[in-house]
């Protein structure tokens, strides 16, 4: 019984995390395009293609942009899971107005860039690393920031171990590590708390995880922001709505646990990803704030 269980356990484990690893592009819709455009003009700013290759030879592509009354300063805007860089197309609307340059890549293996897998900021935190140093040698900016929603925050909080020359940084709705949020994940499906993830399916991700080990060479385990984000001298600011019903609150408050110098702010009516529209004006503040705070030390 118990060899069948594991076995069952394996299976499973394997079929979830090759769906977590390979996800569907997200192409750039034409609306997508056309909002794009919109903005630039609004905001009398010029918008060029960017592009960089990963270190394992993925071509990755986004949007540059950088507005008429530039600050000098530069703002990396990173999306979350299935999405492409126009999920950020709000974050940067609302930079643009204040002067902010911003690049919106998309992640390796979403929208227009390659990349066999999603690694969850295992190989994203190098990427990270090489759009640092794109917007770097492209702009030379005075300060770099970054902002990333749910994956994309996640990714960008992993990469301060690849990267340290961040003036500040933001992430709304990150996950702590990968396994809490395979745990989540898996009681989902099952309409259970992390509970069975962790306690019943616990072997399930053991399997998991060292499929992709061996198959693709890749450690999830290392998809670790906690860790990243406690051996970082970067300033970070967590954002996580208490209503988010897709990553919990506890990831982000087990990120600021690690670290004294983390900031969180937990509006209470946001749902994954929302506080900027939930409570945008509080949101826009905190944001521009946090930032400007930074770029006077």
């Amino acid at each position: 019984m118990v060899i069948g269980w594991l076995a069952i356990c394996a299976a499973v484990g394997v079929f979830a995390v090759e769906g977590a690893v390979h996800l569907s592009h997200l192409a750039l819709a034409v609306p997508q395009q056309k909002r794009a455009a919109v903005m630039v003009m609004a905001h009398d700013a010029v918008l060029r293609d960017a592009e960089i290759t990963a270190a394992d030879g993925a071509v990755l592509r986004g949007w540059s942009i950088r507005p008429r009354n530039a600050n000098g300063i530069a703002v990396i805007l990173l999306h979350g899971q299935g999405d492409n860089r126009a999920g950020m197309i709000g974050p940067a609307e609302m930079l643009l107005r204040q002067g902010y340059s911003v690049l919106l890549p998309d992640a390796r293996g979403h929208g227009e860039s390659g990349g066999a897998i999603t690694t969850y900021g295992v190989l994203e935190a190098d990427d990270v690393r090489r759009w640092f140093e794109w917007v770097q040698r492209e702009e030379s900016p005075t300060c770099i920031d970054g902002l990333g929603d749910s994956m994309g925050g996640a990714e960008l909080l992993r990469s301060l171990d690849a990267e340290r020359g961040f003036c500040a940084v933001i992430a709304e709705s990150p996950f702590a590590t990968f396994r809490e949020a395979a745990y989540d994940r898996l009681g989902q499906e099952f309409q259970t708390g992390p509970w069975l993830g962790r306690m019943v399916l616990r072997p399930a991700l053991f399997w998991g995880v060292l499929y992709v080990r061996a198959r693709y060479g890749v450690d999830l385990d290392k998809a670790d922001p906690e860790r990243a984000v406690a051996n970082s001298t970067v300033p970070v600011m967590l954002i996580h709505g208490l209503a988010d019903s897709n990553l919990p609150p506890r990831h982000s408050e087990a990120i600021k646990v690690r670290s004294s110098r983390v900031a969180l702010w937990e509006p209470k009516g946001a749902d994954h990803c929302e506080a900027s529209t939930t409570e945008s004006a509080e949101y826009e503040r905190r944001v521009i704030e946090w930032f400007a705070d930074h770029h006077a030390h």
